[in-house]
């Protein structure tokens, strides 16, 4: 047998033999990663050491850009506390340590009158400093004639009108806007002064009582329609958790503003624990607090409860940015709530602005038509 016949006897015998590939299932510490899949998260959790936990905690970083960096953070400082806040020793010393820091030495060390790189070479304008494209504006005779007989305080006065700040100082402008006559002095060719700015008195601090508005809320006073804590500094939780214990039973507040108080999002669940319950309430107002997004939809959540609430407001809170998820989310609960005519939140989307707006102009046309309806007959 030739040469060429022997390979084609070894082509033929091995082509009768069946080869199986098959692909190794992905394995996790010796183990498939289907067996995974039965195991009880809390009760391996349950088995492990606070050490255990806390190295754990160190090597997960939570997939959640709501969370603060600050709780996201698996730095921990055990050091001792040595006393103390002293701000002026801190910045002595820190002023001290940039002082006593050497500067990074310089790769190139500098030298008097050696150019480094391309010299700036300023362009040829061949004399012609002028510019040449000017803005052609069509105007109809009538207003062509009117603007060229036009004298400066009329154009200044027209120039408020249509909000061009920055051709007139605030002198010139709350004078076109009073209509007290431009001051002399203060026309096209007058000297531009700075204006002395007003001194106004400092807004006086709340003088609310917590624990005696606590009290009058509790005994359901009829007289206490407007609760105001706004700027009040250092209130207890369990303050404004007694608060709002009382806020249920209540039937005669109408109008809760707390503003610039340090609701957090624990709070904020106990606010709507609360308004799911009241039915009296008018007007809500939690702005400039550390409210969540997440806070915020349970909140705008607990007024479908009752739907007596009318106005709320919870702008500036810890997130400036809801996110699109938030906003759609808000936007369907507003959408079901027939009763509410203002709100007071910062939304980023068009969409979510436009379907708000609508709804609450929906509403309010409503309530008209039906108080038009209520006179009529």
């Amino acid at each position: 047998m030739g040469v060429t016949e022997e390979y084609y006897h070894e082509w033929k015998t091995s082509s009768k033999k069946t080869t199986t590939m098959t692909t190794a299932p992905a394995k996790l510490y010796g183990k498939n990663l289907s067996e995974y899949d039965e195991l009880d998260v809390d009760q391996l959790l349950s088995q492990l050491s606070p050490e255990e936990i806390s190295i754990l905690a160190k090597e997960v970083d939570p997939d959640d850009n709501l969370l603060p960096p600050s709780e996201r953070c698996s730095y921990e400082c055990n050091k001792e506390a040595t006393g103390p806040l002293n701000r002026k020793k801190l910045i002595e010393h820190i002023n001290k340590q940039a002082l006593e820091t050497p500067d990074l030495p310089e790769i190139k060390p500098y030298v008097a009158g050696t150019v480094r790189g391309k010299k700036w070479v300023a362009p040829e304008t061949n004399g012609n400093t002028e510019h040449e494209d000017k803005i052609a504006i069509d105007l109809d005779d009538e207003y062509g004639d009117a603007l060229n007989t036009a004298s400066q305080e009329e154009i200044i006065d027209l120039a408020a009108i249509l909000g061009f700040h920055s051709m007139m100082n605030q002198d010139q402008y709350h004078a076109s806007l009073l209509n007290k006559g431009q001051p002399v002095g203060l026309g096209w060719d007058g000297v531009t002064k700075a204006t002395q700015p007003k001194v106004y008195p400092p807004e006086p601090p709340n003088q609310t009582d917590p624990d005696e508005s606590i009290k009058r809320v509790l005994d359901d006073d009829s007289k206490l329609l407007d609760l105001n804590w706004n700027n009040i500094k250092n209130i207890s939780d369990e303050k404004f958790e007694n608060l709002f214990k009382a806020l249920v039973e209540n039937t005669h507040l109408e109008t809760l503003s707390l503003v610039n108080v340090g609701l957090t999002d624990r709070l904020a669940g106990k606010l709507a624990e609360a308004l799911e319950k009241n039915c009296t309430l008018r007007v809500c107002n939690v702005e400039t607090n550390f409210i969540s997004p997440v806070g915020i939809v349970h909140l705008v959540k607990s007024l479908l409860k009752q739907r007596s609430l009318e106005e709320f407001r919870a702008t500036n809170q810890r997130s400036q940015v809801l996110g699109n998820k938030i906003e759609m989310e808000l936007t369907k609960l507003i959408e079901q709530n027939p009763t509410i005519l203002r709100l007071g939140l910062h939304l980023e989307y068009n969409d979510a602005r436009h379907r708000i707006a609508s709804h609450l102009q929906r509403n309010i046309d409503r309530i008209r038509q039906s108080r038009v309806g209520a006179n009529s007959a």
